[in-house]
Order: C-alpha cells, then sequence, then structure tokens
C-alpha cells in the first residue's frame, strides 16, 4: 500500500488514496467502490468460501496479478483461489470484517492500524508481502548528483509520501531534514536546502504527469507503472532495507484468530514461494519487490 494516511491518523503504499486519501493502503490506484471477482467471474456477496476455496480480497495491480500467479501452488495445497478485486481501499476491509472474505491483500500495516482504529475492527496481518518503494525519476533535468539551483522536483502532497520522497532525495544529497524527523517529515523540516530547490506538492498519482515540467520527479512505484514509466530507469530509489520498506510492506490481513488456519497458511505459503518471488523480480523488475 505502493495504499495514503493523513499526518493525523496515518490515512497513505507502497501499494497505499481513497479517491485522494492522504496516505493510501499501498500507493494504489484511486477508490472507485466497485469491485469484481477475477477468478472465478462471481461478484463479492454473502460470507467466506467455506472448505477447500480461499476467497482474497486484492487490488487489481499488483495484488490481483501476483495471487493469480500463485494460483498453482494454492492448488497443489489442496485449495481453490478465488480472488475478488476491489478498485477502493475501504471495502476490501469491509468485506474481510463481515465474513465475505478469507483474506485481503491490498494495504500495508499502518493503514490497517489506522483502519482498526477508526472502525472498531480487529483485522491482523498474516504476513509481509512486498514492497512497492518510490524512485526518483529525471524530468528536465538527469542528474540528480548534479541539482541546478533553483530546480523544480515535484513530490507527493500526502503526509507519508511525502516524507517519503524528501527522506529519499536526502540520501541524494538534495536536501538535509531536521534530526528526528523520520516518516512525519514535510517542507517545513528541511534544515538545509543548498541548491534552493522548489519542491512542487502534487497528488501522488499525478506526479508522472508534472515531470515534462519539473526537473525530477518522485513517484510510487505503482503508479509509476500505471504512467507507463520505465521502472528500471530511475535515478535513485528506496531500497529493501530502508526505514520506509519496513514500514509499508503491503500484507495479507485477516481476521483476528485466523492468521494460523490451514487457509492461511496456504495462502501465506504460495505468496511468500519462490514462484511468488521470480514473479515479482521478473513482471515488475524493480517497482515492487519482494520482502520475504
Amino acid at each position: 500500500m505502493s495504499i495514503n494516511l493523513s499526518r493525523r491518523s496515518f490515512l497513505l503504499g507502497g501499494a497505499a488514496v481513497l479517491g485522494s486519501f492522504a496516505l493510501t493502503a499501498c500507493g494504489g490506484n484511486s477508490a472507485s467502490s466497485s469491485s469484481s471477482a477475477a477468478t472465478s467471474g462471481a461478484a463479492a456477496s454473502g460470507s467466506a468460501s467455506d472448505g477447500t476455496v480461499i476467497t482474497v480480497g486484492a487490488s487489481p495491480s499488483p495484488h490481483a496479478e501476483i495471487l493469480k500467479a500463485v494460483e498453482d501452488e494454492i492448488k497443489a495445497a489442496g485449495y481453490e483461489l478465488k480472488v475478488v478485486e476491489y478498485n477502493d481501499y475501504v471495502q476490501p476491509n469491509v468485506a474481510l470484517s463481515e465474513g465475505d472474505l478469507d483474506a485481503n491483500y491490498f494495504q500495508h500495516k499502518p493503514y490497517l492500524d489506522n483502519y482498526n482504529q477508526e472502525n472498531g475492527t480487529d483485522l491482523v496481518s498474516a504476513a509481509a508481502i512486498h514492497f512497492e518503494p518510490m524512485g526518483i525519476y529525471a524530468g528536465k533535468s538527469s542528474d540528480i548528483k548534479n541539482v541546478p539551483d533553483g530546480a523544480k522536483i515535484a513530490v507527493p502532497s500526502d503526509a507519508t509520501n511525502e516524507a517519503r520522497a524528501l527522506l529519499l532525495l536526502q540520501d541524494q544529497g538534495v536536501l538535509k531534514l531536521k534530526d528526528g524527523v523520520g516518516l512525519e517529515a514535510t517542507k517545513n523540516d528541511i534544515a538545509e536546502n543548498p541548491h534552493n530547490v522548489e519542491f512542487v506538492e502534487v497528488e501522488a498519482a499525478s506526479v508522472p504527469r508534472t515531470l515534462q515540467d519539473a526537473d525530477f520527479g518522485v513517484i510510487n512505484g505503482n503508479y509509476a507503472l500505471s504512467a507507463g514509466l520505465d521502472t528500471t530507469a530511475t535515478l535513485a530509489s528506496e531500497g529493501a532495507d530502508s526505514e520506509a520498506a519496513k514500514t509499508y510492506a503491503n500484507i495479507v490481513a485477516v481476521r483476528k484468530g485466523e492468521d494460523q488456519t490451514d487457509k492461511t497458511k496456504a495462502l501465506v505459503a504460495a505468496l511468500t514461494s519462490d514462484t511468488a518471488k521470480k514473479f515479482i523480480e521478473d513482471t515488475y523488475k524493480g517497482s515492487v519487490i519482494p520482502v520475504f
């Protein structure tokens, strides 16, 4: 959850917006409140499947794609996989809480924790699967180590993604933040700006469209994919061992007490298999990183 939280409530991501949440669950797509069943063609309704069917709610990309890639592993464990795709970041948790799903896969833990707090629910993480790193992309300039004086750098406007962008730019020597601000950083926390950079705050999904006018843009992996950018051409990106990766890994969520059921174990085993890792690495080429 590339899914966006506000500074007060953590509402990102990724893998991370409800339309334009302050923090998306995964940094993912905009909300529309629609859903469709991807594997079986059935709509999301009624209770979660019993017996040998595992029903999982997921964002279309990359989550549903990754699930479909491990369908054979789930079948080998004796289960049928049913993927229900959602284009918003509220309904998958509602459906899970109400028993319509066995699990969902679309969000990071800060988003889940905030959802539980705001809604009085008790959903838990069963496993961390992947991280959607932010990357610095060239616009009118192409050398992040030699930033022009007065350059314009587009960054996401929501609290969490902006902090991640500023931390990444700090790692590249573009700026220096006040000590200790970490993932709470904003433009007001910039202590040193040697190149007098203008940081242009843009809704996260819109940053790719600013590249023609800005010197650089800091873009979530999922939004870079959606915009058709070459995600292998980033000038720098968050690493799998970064503070953001440790915090915003996308998870499989289940109801409390169901994290060790046979169904959940089979689902997690498939999503952390060599097949899943190879699919993620081969398909997304760094814009989605396995964390298992």
